[in-house]
């Protein structure tokens, strides 16, 4: 039985991530779902308005608190505590995290695509790290699931430009936006300049595509009974690329993120044939194999 403080908050961050996981085994499912309520928890400090910083600095001590054998009151923090012990979480991975949320306390423009991949590794490829170690994964595929976790963040900063335009942040390397002439991203420029915008878009997704392909070479390390969750996921990832890089000033008019019946339709597929790939793929393949080279 899933804690309802956990489901609460998994279901209200995150349909993508809530309906695919649903479908790991029950140990595995209560762990995804402790995961996600703390980085959630966290997360929501930071992006909320105005900002909760004192929030997520108590937020943070209490976890460090949890870590030297106290007991917090907090279930969100007491219960992952218990969980990054359990599993062998790496201390530097939490500590990436919370260095993450704490740049979205007090950055707003990412100078190199280096600057981004920080902000990246603590905020989302250290998410995949913990994620293979719950999954009990080989060493081989954490490198996978790492890609996995920085492709899937990059996707969210593309389909949010501008709701994090809200917060003055913008993730994408300053270099990028030069590139393509662009002097900002907020529509009423972009819209002055759609091809620039456009070739921007097109630029972003084919980086996500690479990596994305990178992470999908480690599948062959998941289990069938997990893989159906994780290729679920990623799947509606590659389907929201799909449809900004055909639509991109969508991003402007809605939050493009998948039906709940897409979602229990695409798992069902991955359910009979975990090796089914579909057309979202394929874009994707085709975005990578024509991208140039791009920074690891």
């Amino acid at each position: 039985m899933i804690n309802k403080t956990f489901y609460s908050i998994f279901q209200q961050g995150s349909r993508t991530y809530f309906y695919s996981s649903l479908f790991f085994p029950t140990s595995v499912k209560k762990d995804v779902f402790m995961l996600y309520g703390f980085v959630r928890k966290a997360d929501n400090y930071v992006d909320s308005i105005p900002q909760e910083r004192d929030k997520f600095y108590r937020f943070r001590d209490n976890y460090y608190r949890a870590m030297d054998g106290d007991i917090t009151g907090d279930i969100v923090i007491d219960s992952f505590a218990m969980l990054a012990q359990k599993k062998g979480f790496e201390k530097q991975w939490v500590d990436a995290f919370f260095h993450a949320m704490e740049m979205d306390l007090e950055k707003e423009h990412y100078a190199t695509l280096d600057e981004t991949l920080e902000y990246i590794h603590g905020s989302a490829e250290v998410i995949g790290l913990m994620m293979g170690k719950i999954m009990g994964l080989r060493k081989e595929a954490l490198y996978h699931a790492k890609y996995l976790g920085r492709a899937m963040q990059y996707i969210n900063f593309i389909r949010d430009i501008a709701e994090d335009l809200q917060f003055g942040r913008i993730y994408f390397p300053q270099p990028d936006l030069e590139q393509h002439g662009l002097a900002q991203l907020d529509y009423e420029y972009t819209k002055r300049h759609p091809e620039r915008f456009t070739e921007f878009i097109s630029t972003q997704i084919k980086r996500y595509c690479n990596w994305q392909m990178e992470a999908e070479q480690g599948y062959r390390f998941i289990p069938k009974r997990y893989l159906i969750s994780v290729k679920t996921a990623a799947d509606m990832y590659n389907w929201t690329a799909k449809q900004i890089y055909n639509h991109p000033f969508i991003i402007y008019e809605w939050k493009v993120k998948p039906l709940i019946t897409q979602i229990i339709t695409t798992t069902l597929t991955n359910i009979i044939n975990p090796e089914n790939r579909n057309n979202h793929v394929d874009f994707c393949m085709r975005r990578a194999t024509k991208a140039t080279p791009v920074q690891s």
